[in-house]
């Protein structure tokens, strides 16, 4: 057991991964518990499909993703408050014409003639790829982003649980929510680089989906989802490792399996409730 463990840290590429999804659990988990509390979670995947043509460009060019995709994000964003301004749709309409557009011009660019071998990696991410610098600006981030958490938490509960309430404490419900979105930005930004566009979504979102299903607090509900994603992208790795799969997709499916584990944790209370109802009746 201890070879198991121990065998893949002595190649520097796993290391790397470990660390990275590591610090990418940390800030998912603590982000996407607003997200899921505050039901933002379709905002939040669209984020991140709307930031693609400003990575395939970064490739083309040859800057650094993060550099990319915060322009392509910057402009999802104003794309979708001009046509949700102008247009008179409701904000779900407006995503998602931005978004697929925004998608769509990213798969043209992608498949021009002058694009790098590998840009599909994008798509589905390459955290055995993921290099020191890379590690370097995703703890930078994630420090930003959890030092604004902190620093606004009893804001972002007030409005969470009362959106309503909001006014009467002096909180504008508007702007913390797009402090949220922004919050999102950031993490998309540090998990694209090792799970890539269409997958980045699933640990932003899944570990707080399930620490919803166990937990109704935010403190425990935030350090549930933290285990969970830091857990689960441990065991995707590894699974990656010794079964030769994709890295990105194999936490994917370690995080599916983790709320599946949760909603029948979640599940078994319910039913022995019920049972418990019926005996003594």
């Amino acid at each position: 057991m201890i070879d198991w463990i121990a065998e893949p840290l002595s190649h520097g590429t796993t290391v790397r991964a470990l660390v990275e999804i590591a610090i990418l659990g940390v800030i998912s988990g603590a982000v996407g518990c607003w997200v899921v509390l505050f039901e933002v979670s379709y905002s939040a995947e669209s984020l991140a499909h709307g930031m693609f043509p400003g990575l395939v460009g970064a490739a083309l060019l040859g800057v650094p993703l993060l550099l990319g995709g915060a322009i392509g994000i910057i402009l999802a964003a104003l794309l979708i408050a001009t046509i949700s301004r102008f247009s008179g749709d409701e904000a779900d309409t407006a995503i998602a014409v931005v978004v697929t557009t925004l998608f769509g011009l990213g798969v043209l660019m992608a498949l021009s003639p002058e694009s790098p071998p590998g840009i599909q990696s994008l798509l589905f991410g390459d955290l055995l790829g993921v290099g020191d610098s890379q590690l370097a600006a995703s703890a930078a981030i994630g420090i930003v982003v959890l030092g604004i958490l902190w620093l606004f938490h009893d804001r972002l509960l007030a409005i969470g649980f009362q959106r309503d309430a909001g006014p009467s404490f002096g909180i504008r419900p508007g702007f913390i929510t797009a402090l949220l979105l922004a919050l999102v930005a950031l993490t998309v930004l540090v998990g694209v680089q090792g799970l890539g566009n269409l997958l980045v979504a699933a640990i932003l979102v899944g570990p707080a989906a399930a620490a919803r299903l166990v937990s109704r607090r935010i403190g425990p509900m935030m350090l549930t989802a933290v285990l969970i994603a830091v857990i689960a992208g441990v065991a995707g790795i590894y699974a990656s490792y010794y079964l030769r799969t994709a890295a990105g997709a194999s936490v994917v499916v370690a995080l599916l399996a983790c709320y599946l584990l949760a909603a029948a944790a979640a599940a078994i209370p319910v039913k022995s409730r019920v049972t418990a109802v019926r005996i003594s009746s």
